[in-house]
């Protein structure tokens, strides 16, 4: 949401949200009013955060008059976005992600309340827009249980990006590599949090076979999480030793350079309870650096990857094909470049955030002039 709301016309858009460390800062380099509700941003989710959050965004409206509402989460957003639209007959549209909807799916099944919940808050947008085709399908089949089946056939998909002008191929690694303990390699990089259903374990299993035709292959993990010390011990079991690096939280300033310091990106990510990868940024701005990407078949992230033209799809839940596919592209230089030069081409011409704001811009734009819903 901030790369839309840097994208608007300036003065375009007024952005309602919760307080945050160095917020005033980050607000000062934006075109658009950044209001600040009197509270933390991860309290907006309480009932005091949501009504303070509510009044708050009354008054805007009574002053600004605007005629259209973007969410950038159905939840807590949702709530002073549909009461601002009983109120005052404001149109909202909803962003959706993927994981948040299995997890509403399992609750309309258990819950009346949640049920109603869900139908006014997801059932009552003006339009839904989902990060991927998973993501439409999965919201095309609670909009049906929820009854709105015009709703549900109008969803829209607008697939995000990233900025070629900061992810891009020839950004110095040394440094990177030093900070990092990244000597040597070929080096496989995956950017995400330490979670089981992005697959990290299945990469580690695949090690193994893939240090078999390159010995010297290295696994690097860029991110934090809960599954760490599991896959920290499943590594000591399969006796990989320093072959794999969990390199702890990496700043932005860095990532640039850490992708260019690796040989090919890895993002394993699975279905895995209620949990699932709605479309993968991390995959996109491997392919801005100009990296070949082995990528999971599930969730959104096929749409990500252009299978055969900048990556390639295997199973998530298979080491030996995770392994294949890795040791296929690790020893075919020729393709790697092919595959990383049409992932750059692919970012430079659509999955970038100038598209997709410009598509989010032409929504908002059609839903004032009174379609889809």
């Amino acid at each position: 949401m901030g790369e839309l709301a840097a994208r608007y016309p300036a003065g375009s858009l007024l952005v309602s949200t919760g307080r945050c460390p160095g917020s005033a800062a980050s607000d000062a380099r934006f075109p658009q009013r950044i209001d600040r509700v009197g509270i933390r941003a991860t309290r907006l989710r309480t009932v005091h955060g949501l009504a303070l959050w509510t009044a708050r965004a009354a008054a805007l409206v009574r002053r600004g008059r605007p005629g259209f509402v973007w969410c950038a989460e159905l939840k807590p957003a949702g709530y002073p976005a549909r009461w601002l639209r009983a109120r005052y007959g404001l149109p909202y549209g909803v962003i959706v992600h993927g994981t948040e909807l299995l997890l509403l799916q399992a609750k309309l099944r258990r819950s009346r309340f949640k049920r109603w919940t869900a139908r006014e808050l997801l059932g009552g947008a003006a339009v839904v827009v989902a990060n991927s085709r998973w993501t439409a399908a999965l919201a095309r089949s609670v909009l049906e249980e929820l009854g709105r089946p015009a709703l549900a056939a109008a969803v829209r998909v607008v697939h995000p990006g990233t900025t070629p002008e900061r992810f891009r191929p020839g950004i110095a690694p040394e440094a990177v590599r030093e900070r990092y303990g990244l000597a040597g390699g070929p080096w496989l990089l995956t950017v995400s949090r330490v979670d089981w259903h992005k697959g990290i374990d299945t990469v580690i299993r695949a090690l193994p076979a893939v240090r078999a035709a390159f010995p010297t292959a290295r696994y690097a993990v860029a991110g934090v999480g809960s599954a760490q010390p599991r896959l920290e011990r499943l590594v000591g079991e399969l006796g990989l030793g320093d072959a794999v690096r969990f390199l702890g939280f990496v700043p932005d300033p860095d990532l640039p350079a850490l992708y260019n310091a690796a040989d090919l990106y890895v993002g394993a990510s699975r279905r895995f309870d209620l949990l699932a990868e709605g479309f993968g940024i991390a995959i996109v701005e491997a392919s801005a650096c100009g990296l070949a990407v082995v990528a999971g078949r599930a969730g959104g992230v096929p749409d990500a990857v252009r299978d055969g033209e900048t990556g390639i799809l295997v199973d998530p839940e298979d080491p030996a094909a995770v392994a294949a596919g890795v040791v296929r592209l690790l020893g075919d230089a020729e393709l790697r470049r092919r595959l990383g030069a049409a992932g750059r081409r692919a970012v430079e011409t659509y999955f970038n955030w100038d598209r997709t704001a410009r598509d989010l811009l032409a929504i908002d734009r059609e839903v004032r002039r009174g379609g889809p819903g």
